[in-house]
């Protein structure tokens, strides 16, 4: 068998900037093999049954030398893997991955380059500052602020850097930042000239601190800024005061627990992530059938016998559907039933399914569908509601009251969920954790389940708490966790109007 290696630009930080062809070798690969500063974020699209081998290197901790990622990347292609060899930002600039290559070349194994975008280009546009500009700068120069500690003499030319009159872009110089403003002056270029530092490049904790050749090791000192970090030097600086945008954001910093189920999280991280923040993946619940699909299956049968069909969420509508097509059926098959939904978000998988819904009250709980039922007469009528087991009794309780014959069958169980309960314990402890999210009342119980409980207090100390609706809120209340914000829209969108409305005020 013949292997490859996929050498894979993973970008400079922000996990929505590595290209299609990234993802796609990524998922295609047997091996992926990842640096320190390749977002943790890409691994998802790798193959449940890839191996995942980490060798980041960090300020001289070395979890391999660059001759023993060498040596990996030719053993794992050797044996007929397809390799992902995912580098922070691009191949080329100044990531070895021409050394890698000539390995690979020596070896006999086929190899591929994926550019990725550079965080020399992508840190600065992040920060505001573009590195050329038509008044400023018409050329741009980048330069390693770390050369080669082995070689005898410089191959950087100070004195012509000074007198490009562009920009000049320095990665991996924060310890010689130093020597490089010396070296730039003593080469001819004004001591006022603007620079900047940008840290964590294009991620939640970017970091800039501006000044000129004079004043910026102060600044970088007082602001404490440590690697990563890329140098931007020349008259474009002066134009972050007012170009910056990406520290501007309103949720700019701030680490939200996400605590959804994995396969729906990615809207509320999406939104909230676009808002600037740094959010940790810890779901408490997983959703999985229930223990039994007879009683399921057997309503979706008889479904064409029932008056009204309720759904309470969006995972009520998949699980249906699915069993309606495993029968072998279609909309076709619900005839003349009539429909109700609990909130938009439902409806519109109904819709997504070719199902509209009659009722959508304007409240997304329980009570709300009551009231909306209040106008109908359902005195004799069949209502099927699918939906979670142990889901509150509020519906079909009052319903029945009203002379309805509800069939309440369990369409899928909210179980505990263990992704990233270590992490979450650790970084709570840190004080690392601004906020929790909470979208519903299971989300709060098996979260808090992760929780040491004599400790949960402690750790929660001064953290936000967000709940998407009163119920939710009444829950961690129970929980012992007062809720600091509930959503007047119990929705997704209603959630994070209500987050950057507490944070911004």
């Amino acid at each position: 068998m013949s292997g490859i290696v996929y050498l894979i630009g993973a970008g400079p930080g922000d996990p929505g900037l590595v290209t299609q062809k990234g993802i796609a070798c990524i998922a295609a690969a047997d091996t992926v093999v990842y640096d320190y500063l390749a977002s943790p974020e890409l691994l998802k699209y790798a193959r449940d049954d890839a191996e995942l081998i980490y060798v980041g290197k960090k300020g001289g901790d070395h979890t391999l030398s660059q001759d023993g990622i060498n040596a990996l990347l030719v053993e794992k292609a050797a044996a007929g893997n397809a390799v992902a060899r995912l580098k922070g930002g691009d191949p080329f600039i100044f990531g070895r991955g021409g050394e890698e290559i000539e390995e690979l070349i020596a070896a006999g194994l086929d190899f591929e380059v994926v550019p990725g975008v550079t965080s020399a280009v992508a840190a600065p546009a992040y920060a505001g500052i573009p590195l050329t500009h038509r008044q400023f700068a018409s050329c741009v120069t980048f330069i390693t602020g770390h050369e080669d500690p082995t070689k005898t003499d410089s191959m950087i030319n100070w004195d012509a850097l000074a007198a490009t009159g562009g920009t000049l872009v320095f990665l991996m110089g924060v310890k010689n930042l130093p020597n490089i403003t010396r070296r730039l002056v003593e080469a001819g270029m004004s001591k006022d000239t603007p620079a900047a530092l940008v840290r964590w490049g294009t991620t939640p904790d970017q970091q800039s601190v501006s000044g000129t050749l004079e004043t910026i090791y102060d600044n970088v000192q007082a602001a404490g800024l440590k690697p990563p970090c890329i140098i931007v030097i020349g008259e474009v600086v002066r134009l972050r005061e007012k170009m910056q945008w990406f520290e501007k954001r309103p949720l700019f910093g701030k680490r939200i627990v996400v605590t959804r189920a994995r396969k729906q999280a990615s809207d509320l991280v999406q939104k909230l992530s676009g808002l600037g923040a740094a959010c940790l993946e810890v779901p408490a619940i997983e959703i999985v059938p229930p223990e039994d699909l007879g009683p399921l299956d057997a309503a979706v049968e008889a479904v064409s016998g029932y008056d009204w069909l309720v759904f309470t969420s969006v995972n009520g509508v998949d699980v249906f559907f699915d069993r309606l097509r495993a029968a072998g059926k279609d909309t076709r098959a619900l005839g003349r039933i009539r429909t109700a939904a609990i909130g938009p978000a439902t409806a519109q998988r109904m819709a997504d399914n070719g199902l509209n819904a009659d009722i959508v009250p304007d409240s997304y709980r329980a009570e709300s569908v009551v009231s909306a039922f209040e106008n109908q007469d359902v005195a004799g009528k069949k209502i099927l509601l699918p939906r979670a087991e142990g889901a509150r009794p509020v519906l079909p309780v009052e319903l029945t009251n009203m002379g309805a014959r509800v069939d309440e069958v369990i369409s899928y169980r909210a179980v505990q969920g263990t992704g990233g309960a270590d992490q979450l314990v650790e970084r709570l402890r840190a004080g690392e954790i601004d906020m929790v999210t909470f979208t519903s009342s299971s989300t709060v119980r098996n979260f808090m389940a992760l929780l040491d409980e004599s400790g949960a207090g402690e750790m929660l100390s001064g953290v936000t708490i967000a709940a998407i609706g009163p119920i939710t809120a009444e829950t961690a209340a129970e929980m012992g966790v007062q809720a600091d914000i509930v959503a007047d829209a119990y929705t997704i969108d209603g959630l994070v109007e209500a987050i950057v409305k507490k944070v911004v005020k």
